[in-house]
């Protein structure tokens, strides 16, 4: 297949930026009064404005022959239908089928897959009602109530954004459940559980699609020898040491083989699947914290929600398809006006760890500069992303947004209606009123990224350093309520977006060979800081400021 960028659409796209980098936003707002009527859409239970994307209606007729050029139609089918879209792995890429309705069907080289997801789910709700229940009980007989997440990457950044995001739903009237997470292979977030927590009332979930990540690995462990010193010995004598795994472990992996291995009771193991990605798995096993949090009818809810999206990705039109006009106007910036960093900007607190999701989702899938036949791109691929609590950023960051040299494209996120549902009523209009106000400031910022100067009443001439030049793009994400549904439509929001550039640069977003070769590097060095003794061979292959920082470990008396 032709790279993309020598098609005719891609060329016609090129001349065309000519024209618009000499044109600012504010002109164009001039010269089209409904300009938002002709850029904003709705789907999936989300409203998308883009009309404050730097483009004209001929920019976007252009981009989607770019999309008809690049057969993003026939890459979205193969994608929903369980085609070997992972290339390079020569697999599916079939989180979608994770939250298909139990009645749908989905034949995968001769199997029917939903129901084995619909297993899993099952086998969740019994866990879930058990911890609720208070019947899930520690070799003590006590009920848990602190659940510990271990995972790294797609295991923990997808269930802790949305356990932050939904705490509102968190579900009312059962055994309480503290849910938390560890990530870090230094320790410090696990040593800081394992000092407060009661060993015979808190539970890990070992959570690893490969079962052999190391930094989930060693919190493992550092827990099992936590759990066994404590339960298992030193005045705990008759407890036996299967029991305590039994009772004080779950583990969630594609992995069963190697869970049994590692002492995991097979009933209380979850399972999922090659063709679910690790970054996209939050909406199986690896969703139990949310579901201990949500209870599980919500975390259904959240699969309805992601469900949604993916109907309307399957069905609309690519001219008023959301997750398509999301990843064209990517395309454009990127590839046509040169802006290479993207900043996510949620005006909600909840939405927290929402840009450190995304900076995973985005960067790991696309972050590639060789495409599907084995070629070097020639062209920009994934930008930088990065992001923060717009409120927050405003006082950190913003200031090179405005007014620095680098330009940005900005997502702003926001949910319409909040604290609506607040009893008392001085305190929620109170509340209401900060929500009006965190409003007024997403919007107020988006317009003088977009105006500058323009934005400001004429108060006279100012100085150089009080100008600001604006034209500065941005979309603004609009949900009615953050809610287990809106939710789920805003993440498949962003994975579909990440499928369709993926599909028009011709990468595959669904492996991370990078990562894996750090992983391979990082184990290699690390038995060589161990072993010490016997490592002159290895040593003498490491260019040598590695082997500066090696014997600089093995010469320290902190070490």
């Amino acid at each position: 297949m032709v790279q993309i960028d020598r098609t005719n659409a891609w060329q016609a796209l090129q001349q065309h930026a000519d024209d618009i980098a000499k044109r600012h936003l504010k002109d164009m707002f001039r010269e089209d009064e409904d300009r938002f009527g002709t850029f904003s859409r709705e789907g999936g239970g989300l409203r998308v404005d883009l009309s404050k994307q730097r483009w004209q209606a001929e920019t976007l007729d252009l981009l989607l022959q770019l999309a008809e050029e690049a057969q993003v139609p026939e890459a979205i089918s193969r994608l929903l239908s369980g085609d070997k879209v992972n290339i390079s792995e020569n697999r599916p890429a079939l989180h979608t089928a994770l939250r298909l309705p139990a009645d749908a069907s989905l034949v995968v080289e001769g199997q029917d897959v939903v129901p084995g997801v619909h297993r899993t789910l099952d086998h969740m709700a019994s866990m879930v009602d058990r911890f609720h229940s208070g019947q899930w009980r520690g070799v003590t007989g006590q009920p848990i109530k602190d659940v510990v997440n271990l995972g790294v990457g797609g295991s923990d950044l997808g269930p802790l954004m949305v356990t932050h995001a939904l705490s509102d739903y968190r579900v009312k009237d059962v055994h309480e459940v503290n849910v938390h997470f560890a990530s870090t292979m230094d320790g410090s977030q696990l040593a800081a559980y394992l000092t407060h927590f009661d060993p015979e009332t808190t539970l890990f979930v070992l959570s690893s699609k490969s079962f052999t990540t190391i930094d989930t690995l060693s919190n493992a462990t550092t827990a099992r020898d936590w759990l066994m010193a404590r339960l298992a010995g030193h005045g705990r004598e008759g407890i036996d040491a299967d029991l305590v795994m039994r009772q004080h472990f779950i583990g969630v992996s594609a992995s069963p083989e190697k869970m049994s291995e590692w002492g995991i009771a097979e009933n209380h193991q979850l399972e999922f699947w090659d063709w679910v990605g690790g970054r996209y798995s939050l909406w199986g096993g690896i969703g139990l914290p949310i579901a201990l949090v949500i209870g599980m009818e919500g975390f259904l809810q959240f699969l309805a929600g992601a469900h949604a999206m993916d109907r309307h990705f399957q069905t609309a039109p690519l001219a008023d398809n959301l997750p398509v006009l999301m990843a064209l106007a990517g395309i454009w910036n990127n590839n046509f006006l040169d802006i290479r960093a993207h900043s996510i900007l949620p005006y909600d607190g909840r939405l927290e760890y929402f840009a450190a999701y995304l900076e995973q989702l985005e960067m790991e899938s696309n972050g590639k500069s060789v495409t599907n036949e084995g070629e070097s791109v020639t062209y920009s691929t994934c930008p930088v992303l990065w992001g923060q609590l717009g409120p927050n950023a405003q006082h950190a960051f913003y200031q090179l947004l405005h007014q620095g040299t680098q330009a940005v494209e900005c997502d702003f996120i926001a949910p319409l209606v909040r604290y609506d549902d607040v009893e008392d009523p001085a305190t929620r209009e109170r509340l209401m009123g900060q929500h009006r106000l965190t409003l007024a400031n997403c919007f107020a910022q988006s317009r003088v990224l977009m105006l500058g100067d323009d934005a400001i009443a004429d108060d006279g001439p100012r100085p150089e350093h009080k100008r600001y030049r604006g034209n500065q793009p941005s979309s603004t994400v609009l949900l009615e309520r953050l809610t287990p549904e809106s939710l789920g439509a805003l993440i498949a929001l962003y994975e579909h977006k990440v499928f369709v550039q993926a599909t028009i640069w011709g990468i595959n977003p669904f492996d991370q060979w990078g990562v894996e070769l750090g992983k391979k590097i990082a184990n290699e060095t690390c038995d060589i800081i161990e072993r010490r003794d016997g490592c002159d061979a290895e040593l003498k292959q490491m260019d040598a400021s590695t082997r500066g920082l090696i014997e600089a470990t093995w010469n320290s008396s902190r070490t």
